[in-house]
């Protein structure tokens, strides 16, 4: 079986030190609002009675927003980008 939807986002979770706030404002940068209720019933186990399946909608907003966290906005037509100073 591969991996879903859950385990990726939990992986990137852990291998970019992601808290759950930051993963609110992760994704709020693409428009797409999602609270802390809602991400732990994401990251709990299988069996546990409130665990909710990831989405491709969630998975795919996080990941778009992610880009903009870790590169910078996408600048418009006919500008240059603006390079983001890495910590």
């Amino acid at each position: 079986m591969g991996l879903t939807n859950n385990d990726i986002l939990k992986k990137l979770r852990v291998a970019h030190s992601l808290r759950t706030e930051d993963i609110v404002e992760i994704c709020a940068l693409v428009d797409f609002k999602v609270n802390k209720g809602q991400l732990g019933d994401l990251f709990r186990k299988e069996t546990h009675p409130s665990y909710v399946e990831c989405g491709d909608q969630i998975l795919r907003n996080f990941l778009n927003g992610l880009i903009i966290h870790m590169r910078g906005p996408m600048p418009k037509k006919g500008e240059k980008p603006i390079k983001k100073d890495k910590p």
